[in-house]
Order: C-alpha cells, then structure tokens, then sequence
C-alpha cells in the first residue's frame, strides 16, 4: 500500500503561482518504481489529466491546457514530487489529485494505482 499526501493548495489571484507537494510513503515501497500525476477535478466535471513523470524523471507528460504553465519534478530521495504551476487562471480552479502507478506513467484515471486525499486550489479573476 502507498500513501500520499498532496499539500500547498490554497487561493490565489490570476497571473499567481503555487506549488503543490505529493509525499508518498509505504511500507515496502520503492518509489523510483512509480510513476506519479496529478490530476484535477472542477465543481461538476470530470477528474481530468494535468501532467505526470516517470519514476526516474526523464519523461513527463502534459496536458495542453498547462503545457508552458506547469512545471512537474520529482526528488526521488524525499520520496516528493512537486507541482509548480505559473500563470495561473481562474480555470485552473479545482482539487488537484497526487496519483501513484507502478511501472508506468500515469496518464488515465484507470491507470492510477494509488490517490491522495486532494488539495483544493482555487484561482480568482
């Protein structure tokens, strides 16, 4: 089993920045061997794909809507990764949702093997 635990939400104005953390933990658990996203879900909609990396970092993945806005990084030694997200819009508003895969890179909910709790994020105009 692997917990992870997303903080650094909170309220921001368009144009702002944020960082959001994921740690994970677990009991026999190597977290290189994971691969982790984040995914968001606005009031009403679908949890959607935002971005993910590969359990050594060489390959990550965005969606379109954050492509150039975000920036996803992982410290392997920490057992963290980390969610810079710029430029932010009011349409970014949701709960962002740290997302854990053995062995490949998350880019489907029904690729994730472990979620955190969320963190909210909200982005006011």
């Amino acid at each position: 089993q692997v917990q992870l635990v997303e903080s650094g939400g909170g309220s921001v104005q368009a144009g702002g920045s944020l960082r959001l953390s994921c740690a994970a933990s677990g009991r026999t658990f190597s977290f290189s061997s994971y691969g982790v996203g984040w995914f968001r879900q606005a009031l009403g909609k679908e949890r959607e794909f935002v971005t993910a990396i590969s359990g050594t970092g060489g390959l990550k993945n965005y969606a379109d809507s954050v492509k150039g806005r975000f920036t996803i990084s992982r410290d392997n030694a920490k057992n963290t990764v980390y969610l810079q997200m710029n430029s932010l819009k009011p349409e970014d508003t949701a709960v962002y949702y740290c997302a854990a895969a053995p062995l490949i890179v998350p880019r489907r909910v029904g690729d994730v093997r472990f979620w955190g709790q969320g963190t909210r994020v909200t982005v006011s105009s």
